[in-house]
């Protein structure tokens, strides 16, 4: 199991759930567009801002938490018979276990209603199971069942790119423009820094909205997140590099606080070539929401303007 970090972690209707890996890469930059002339020193102190608003809201909502994963078995069972006695081949196999293990794709699917409560700092997830492989369930109090991936604390994904107390581990640059849903925005990335721990080396790219600066989507590459030495270690055993992309979009928006709509997950292992074996597909999907409490404790600052 993938544990995602709660500060660096969520498509959309009429989008593939489980596009190609080519769907991972960054977004195409438009070349009719051009890069606002936006200070990014200015523009990282208002996203500083909006962190430190985030991390001090209060809210409570529900939403639908729709989950598709795949999971591909090939180099698995590629390898030679008595290799398959490591943990990664029978945690396949328990999940698999009502049917053989064979070379076919596994596919899971849940859905859950995902209850979020934040007060004093403090975010509590609740989830009651109502679909599981497309069985009608009902287990209030439920656990992700997720093979691959376990996330939480979505929200709070922003804060470990932009967040104040982070951005001295980060060089930024502005990489690009484009548009996102008929929105104008630039790309920022961010580079780990010299001498910053393994454990925190996220290469990330947002996307921000040029007038409201609003994070839209932010995707990590090459990225050491959570329990990365798994996925390390399964790479040593393929004799690939392992890769990870995790992209998440933030669409939805209350009291000028943005909500995750989506998020993807790609592990991936590279061969001598850099040619990419798809091992696991992770995509969730939140809808439906329902806000009882957004209360920002923090005053906003007035949008499109900089200082």
């Amino acid at each position: 199991m993938f544990l995602l970090s709660t500060v660096v972690l969520a498509a959309l209707a009429g989008i593939s759930l489980f596009p190609e890996a080519s769907a991972f890469s960054v977004l195409t930059l438009g070349d009719e567009q051009t890069t606002p002339s936006l200070d990014l020193d200015s523009i990282l102190k208002r996203l500083a801002d909006y962190c430190l608003r985030l991390e001090n809201s209060t809210f409570d909502f529900v939403c639908l938490e729709e989950i598709k994963e795949t999971i591909d078995p090939a180099l698995d069972m590629s390898r030679p018979r008595e290799s398959l006695k490591d943990w990664a081949y029978w945690d396949l196999a328990r999940w698999n276990s009502s049917s053989p293990i064979t070379l076919k794709k596994i596919e899971n699917s849940y859905v859950y209603d995902y209850q979020c409560i934040r007060a004093n700092r403090d975010i509590r997830e609740l989830r009651t199971l109502l679909k599981e492989n497309g069985w009608k369930k009902h287990e209030p109090n439920a656990k992700l069942k997720t093979a691959v991936v376990v996330y939480g604390n979505a929200l709070l994904w922003p804060v470990g790119l932009f967040g104040a107390r982070f951005q001295a581990q980060y060089d930024y640059k502005i990489a690009g423009d484009g548009m996102i849903d008929g929105r104008p925005v630039i790309v920022i990335e961010a580079t780990p820094r010299a001498g910053v721990p393994e454990t925190r080396s996220l290469y990330g790219k947002a996307w921000i909205d040029t007038v409201t600066l609003e994070i839209l989507k932010i995707e990590w590459s090459e990225s050491r997140i959570g329990r990365y030495e798994i996925f390390a270690e399964r790479g040593e055993r393929y004799k690939r590099t392992p890769r990870l992309r995790v992209r998440s979009e933030l669409k939805a928006e209350k009291n000028g606080i943005r909500f995750p709509s989506s998020l993807f997950i790609e592990e991936a292992y590279l061969n001598e070539r850099g040619r990419a074996f798809i091992r696991s597909l992770t995509a969730v999907v939140y809808r439906d929401f329902k806000f009882f409490t957004v209360e920002v404790e923090i005053r906003s600052i007035a949008r499109g303007t900089l200082g």
